[in-house]
């Protein structure tokens, strides 16, 4: 598009992980460098989100997705923009509802089903590792798990309604132990656990909480850390899968795989790709 008519982009949300999204045929991600999409995601000066995305058609079944966190920064891989991406990029024409999305850390199947969700086939990983990292009060254990895209931490609590998100997460962010690029760091609440005041999570989908790496701040969702978070809780035997976690932004997440000692298997991630608004970056 010219530059006096400005970009057409499409705002979507992943169970509360938003994202500014442009059609690739339109528009080039070489056009964007990290100031400006800095800029455009700040959310009292811009339109406001989680991350920046371009979609860029690969074939008649395939789109690349070039991602980028909010502070402007390349990523390789997100759960919830891998959901956002396949159903925009069947909105739009570029790709059938079974589709071959391909990002910075590889080739993933992906589908659009019923009304705004989509799913998402995540490759095999290794099983989580317990860390030794001294424990705060109201921490159980924290756990290591690559379960796609960033590297991820799983944090296990007793009640995730008192997690300090924002100064834990920060420090167990940077984290030597996470290597000089740091995590994600999500915390799941113990299914088990009684907060006060409050029942056991038993019932329902099991709460979640992300401090996300790039964005630097509590985010509502991440999808690859919902997957770890199910994961790392089977290995523990505090659930069963196939899961649902909930995000903070209130959506279920689902999550199915087959654990076993050497490998997580057959890793699905089904979540919304929900778009929001349509409009023009003047």
């Amino acid at each position: 598009m010219s530059a006096a008519s400005g970009t057409v982009f499409h705002k979507m949300t992943g169970s509360g992980n938003d994202f500014i999204m442009l059609d690739g045929r339109m528009a080039r991600a070489e056009e964007w460098p990290a100031e400006r999409i800095k800029a455009v995601c700040d959310r009292r000066f811009g339109v406001g989100a989680d991350g920046f995305l371009v979609l860029v058609p690969e074939g008649p079944a395939a789109v690349r997705m070039v991602f980028f966190n909010s502070d402007g920064s390349r990523a390789p891989m997100c759960g919830n923009a891998a959901l956002c991406s396949t159903r925009l990029s069947y909105r739009l024409g570029m790709a059938p509802a079974e589709m071959t999305l391909v990002t910075d850390s590889g080739a993933f199947p992906t589908r659009s089903l019923d009304g705004v969700m989509a799913e998402l086939n995540l490759p095999d990983f290794d099983p989580p590792r317990q860390m030794e990292i001294p424990l705060e009060q109201g921490e159980e254990s924290i756990w290591f798990a690559h379960s796609g895209g960033p590297p991820h931490a799983v944090v296990v609590v007793e009640d995730i309604e008192t997690v300090a998100v924002l100064r834990r997460g920060r420090e167990l962010r940077f984290h030597s132990a996470f290597g000089p690029k740091g995590a994600n760091i999500n915390f799941v609440q113990d299914p088990r656990a009684r907060p006060a005041g409050r029942p056991a999570e038993t019932a329902g989908p099991i709460p979640m909480r992300t401090y996300e790496r790039g964005v630097e701040d509590e985010t509502l969702a991440c999808g690859t850390g919902a997957v770890g978070c199910a994961v790392a809780l089977a290995q523990l035997g505090l659930l069963k899968l196939p899961a649902d976690l909930l995000s903070r932004g209130g959506f279920p997440l689902a999550i199915r795989a087959t654990l076993t000692k050497e490998k997580v298997r057959g890793v699905w991630l089904a979540g919304e790709g929900r778009v929001i608004a349509r409009g023009v970056l003047e």
